[in-house]
C-alpha cells in the first residue's frame, strides 16, 4: 500500500525558480510571519497585557500555525522537502521523511531556500534561549509555554535535517532522543488540540498520529 496521498499541488510538481527574486514571496512571508509573531509577543507582550492566560492563548495559537504552515506548506514549496506521520493497519507508526533529488531539485530558488533554513534555525536558537532563561530564572509557568514552542521548533527542524541528510540516522540525535521528541510533540497535540486545524497530508485508510 502507498502511503502517500494526492495533495492539490503534488509534491514536487511546485512551481519552483532559481533566479534572485522570490518565487513564492507570499510562502516565503507565512514561512515567518507565525514564528516570529510568537517570539515578539512573548518578549514584547507584558507591554500590551498582564494577563498571563490570554498571552498564552495567542502565542499558542501562533506556534500551532506555525508548525502546520512550516511542516505542510513552506518546506516541500522553498525547499522540496517533507515529513510526515502515519500509523499502518498493524497500529505501527512510521515517520516518513521526503526529499525530491534531480531537477526539482535544482530549480529550488536559493533566496527562498537560505529563508527556509535561517528562519528554522534562528527562531529554534531563540526559543533555546528563552528556555534557559525561564529555567534559572524559576518561572515556571513560562517554562511550560517555551517547552511547548521548543518542542514544535526542534521537530520541524530535525524533520527537515532528516530529509535534506536522506534519513541517514546519525544526525547528531539519537534514535532515542527523537522518539523521545515525537513523544513530547504527542503530547503537545493533546495541550493544543483545541488549536489545531484539520489534519491534512494523511494517507488513505491509515490513522494520523501527531500534529499535522
Amino acid at each position: 500500500m502507498d502511503p502517500l496521498i494526492d495533495d492539490t499541488i503534488p509534491f514536487g510538481e511546485e512551481n519552483f525558480g532559481n533566479s534572485g527574486k522570490l518565487t513564492h514571496p507570499y510562502v516565503s512571508f507565512f514561512h515567518l510571519f507565525f514564528r516570529v509573531s510568537a517570539v515578539i509577543l512573548y518578549f514584547f507582550g507584558g507591554i500590551f497585557s498582564q494577563s498571563f492566560i490570554t498571552l498564552f492563548v495567542l502565542i499558542m495559537l501562533l506556534l500551532s500555525m506555525d508548525f502546520w504552515t512550516v511542516k505542510n506548506i513552506t518546506g516541500r514549496i522553498m525547499v522540496g522537502l517533507r515529513w510526515w506521520n502515519y500509523v499502518d493497519d498493524d497500529g505501527v507508526s512510521h515517520w516518513v521523511f521526503e526529499s525530491r533529488k534531480g531537477s526539482v531539485q535544482n530549480r529550488i530558488n536559493p533566496s527562498e531556500a537560505r529563508i527556509f533554513w535561517a528562519g528554522l534555525w534562528s527562531v529554534t536558537a531563540m526559543w533555546v534561549l528563552f528556555f534557559i532563561i525561564s529555567f534559572f530564572s524559576i518561572n515556571f509557568k513560562w517554562l511550560l509555554l517555551v517547552s511547548i514552542a521548543l518542542t514544535l521548533n526542534i521537530a520541524n527542524l530535525y524533520g527537515y535535517i532528516k530529509c535534506k541528510n536522506g534519513n541517514q540516522e546519525n544526525l547528531g540525535i539519537s534514535s532515542m532522543a527523537s522518539s523521545f521528541l515525537f513523544q513530547n510533540l504527542g503530547k503537545v497535540r493533546e495541550t493544543m488540540s483545541s488549536l489545531n486545524p484539520t489534519p491534512v497530508n494523511s494517507p488513505p485508510n491509515v490513522r494520523p498520529t501527531g500534529i499535522v
